[in-house]
């Protein structure tokens, strides 16, 4: 890559943090920015520095995965890529439904990480393999499950909307339909969804689009893996 890739590292161990920032730093495209050790170190350095790459782990002082959310809302060039021991499929859900492109373990390689770092600089989706295999095991876990409800075309807009925060005059106003009929398309999506209120109702339905959503990002890295089995063990 002819362009200089900038990189911020946010991890509250120090000594981690330094050994990731010495190894990235032998990459000649790559150039590590800043370093911070909280969630809103994070903020600051996407605010500040706007790396093209943002490293973040998951468990460290404030909240990592507003903060995910924030920056992905604030600067969406920043492209953040989990890095952390969590293998909890929550966590991984979290942070790519807050944002982040990709979600690497620390177990990874050297050359994996690079290789991590590439794809989500390029725009594209990175998720480790052993996780992305869970994640994949997970969604099929669960598929029968997803597949108990079918929305229209209708009552998924009305949950759209109300998943936005939206009361059911806004959404009523929004969709120019009548307010009772809004109310009308929430009892069936409650009942479709087994939910008694409406907060679980969109609790589900964000769950049910999430792992739509993340089972199109594994295929992706599944096909990656197929086309580039051979690519890291030529990275230089």
């Amino acid at each position: 890559m002819s362009s200089m890739i900038k990189i911020g590292i946010v991890d509250d161990h120090p000594l981690l943090r330094d050994g990731v920032t010495m190894a990235l730093k032998k990459i000649a495209d790559f150039e590590v920015v800043e370093q911070g050790g909280s969630a809103d170190d994070a903020l600051e350095i996407a605010a500040r520095f706007a790396p093209n790459v943002l490293l973040m782990d998951v468990n460290m002082p404030g909240d990592s995965f507003a903060a995910v959310r924030a920056i992905s809302a604030s600067s969406p060039a920043v492209k953040i890529l989990m890095l952390t021991v969590s293998e909890s499929i929550e966590d991984a859900y979290s942070a790519l439904e807050a944002g982040a492109q990709g979600y690497a373990l620390k177990g990874i390689s050297g050359l994996e990480l690079v290789q991590a770092i590439r794809n989500v600089a390029a725009g594209e989706t990175f998720i480790t393999t052993k996780l992305a295999s869970k994640l994949l095991s997970n969604i099929r876990k669960h598929s029968g499950d997803k597949q108990k409800f079918e929305l229209t075309h209708r009552e998924e807009q009305v949950i759209r909307e109300v998943s936005k925060g939206l009361t059911n005059r806004e959404v009523a106003i929004k969709l120019e339909l009548c307010e009772k009929t809004i109310k009308h398309y929430m009892t069936n999506v409650m009942y479709k969804l087994h939910v008694r209120n409406r907060t679980q109702a969109v609790a589900a339905v964000l769950r049910h689009w999430e792992g739509d959503h993340i089972s199109s990002l594994c295929g992706a890295l599944q096909r990656r893996d197929l086309n580039d089995n051979g690519k890291l063990s030529h990275e230089s």
